[in-house]
C-alpha cells in the first residue's frame, strides 16, 4: 500500500512528501513550509505508525488548524485533511481513487442497497449529518439537490453520489473543477469506506459502509483531539480502563489485609 503523502499546497511544483513510518517536523523555511529539525523550528510533527498519521502541535506553533478546527496538542489525521500552520497549508493525500466508470451503467434499484452505506458530514453545513445512498444522490447548490452545498457560485448540479453494484461511485455531472477525493482533486471514482470527499473546499465527507469480508470499524465520533487522545501512540486504549497499576492494586491489597486483621483482631 502507498504510504500516505504531503502536498504543500502554495507549491505547485513542489513534489509530495512521502511520510514513511516515523516522525517528519514541518515548520517555516525560506518562503513556506519544509522539513526542519526537531526543536523551536518545528510547528508540528506528522508521525506516522501501523495505525495511521498523527499531528503533534510544536510548542512554539502559534496557529495549528485541521480542516478549519483548531488542534491544540495533536489529531489523528485521515486522507484528505488539510492542515494549516501559521497560515500556510499542506494537504495530507492518500492513494489516487480509482478512475470512473462509463456512462450509461444503471444505479443499483434501491431496494438492494444497503442502508449502511452512507455519506457523512465532516466540515461545513452538513457536518454530523449522514446521507443514505438507497438512491442517487445530487450535489449541487440547487434547490433541489439532495446534498445541497449552500454556495451560489457553485456548480448546481456538480456531481452525483449512487450505488452501482453494491460500489459507491462519484459521478461528475459537468463541473469546472471537479471534487477532491482523499486529497486528490477527481472527477468519476470509484470510492472506498473511509475515503474522503470534498466538495467546494469547505463541505466534508466520509463514505461510511462494510468492509467486504471484515466488520465494520466505526470511524471516531467527537472532536478531532477527542478521537486522537483516545488512541494516541502510548495511551490506553477505551476498553482497557480495567488494567489497574500494579501499585494501585497492590495498594488495594494491603488495604484489604490491614482490614481484615483490625476487624478479627478486635474481636
Amino acid at each position: 500500500m502507498q504510504p500516505p503523502r504531503l502536498r504543500f499546497a502554495a507549491d505547485a511544483d513542489r513534489p509530495d512528501l512521502l511520510l514513511e513510518v516515523g516522525m517528519h517536523h514541518v515548520g517555516l523555511a525560506g518562503d513556506g513550509l519544509g522539513l526542519v529539525e526537531d526543536g523551536p523550528a518545528s510547528l508540528a510533527c506528522f508521525c506516522v505508525d501501523r495505525r495511521g498519521v498523527w499531528l503533534t502541535v510544536g510548542s512554539g506553533a502559534r496557529s495549528v488548524h485541521v480542516n478549519g478546527r483548531e488542534v491544540r496538542r495533536l489529531a489523528m489525521l485521515r486522507a484528505g485533511d488539510s492542515v494549516y500552520l501559521d497560515g500556510h497549508e499542506v494537504r495530507l493525500v492518500g492513494a489516487a481513487p480509482q478512475p470512473g466508470l462509463p456512462d450509461g451503467v444503471p444505479a443499483e434499484p434501491s431496494r438492494s442497497a444497503d442502508p449502511r452505506v452512507v455519506l457523512r458530514g465532516l466540515g461545513g453545513r452538513h457536518h454530523g449529518r449522514s446521507f443514505t445512498l438507497d438512491a442517487p444522490r445530487l450535489v449541487g447548490s440547487a434547490d433541489d439537490a439532495d446534498i445541497r452545498i449552500d454556495n451560489p457560485a457553485f456548480a448546481g448540479r456538480h456531481a452525483r453520489m449512487e450505488l452501482v453494484a453494491g460500489e459507491v461511485w462519484l459521478r461528475d455531472l459537468g463541473s469546472e473543477d471537479g471534487s477532491i477525493v482523499n486529497g486528490e482533486r477527481v472527477r468519476d471514482a470509484l470510492l472506498q469506506p473511509g475515503d474522503q470527499v470534498v466538495f467546494d473546499a469547505n463541505d466534508r465527507f466520509v463514505v461510511e459502509a462494510p468492509l467486504r469480508g471484515a466488520p465494520q470499524q466505526p470511524l471516531p465520533v467527537g472532536t478531532l483531539e477527542d478521537a486522537a487522545e483516545s488512541n494516541a501512540p502510548g495511551r490506553p486504549g477505551s476498553n482497557s480502563w480495567w488494567k489497574l497499576p500494579a501499585v494501585l492494586v497492590a495498594a488495594l491489597l494491603i488495604a484489604l489485609l490491614l482490614g481484615l486483621l483490625l476487624l478479627y483482631g478486635a474481636g
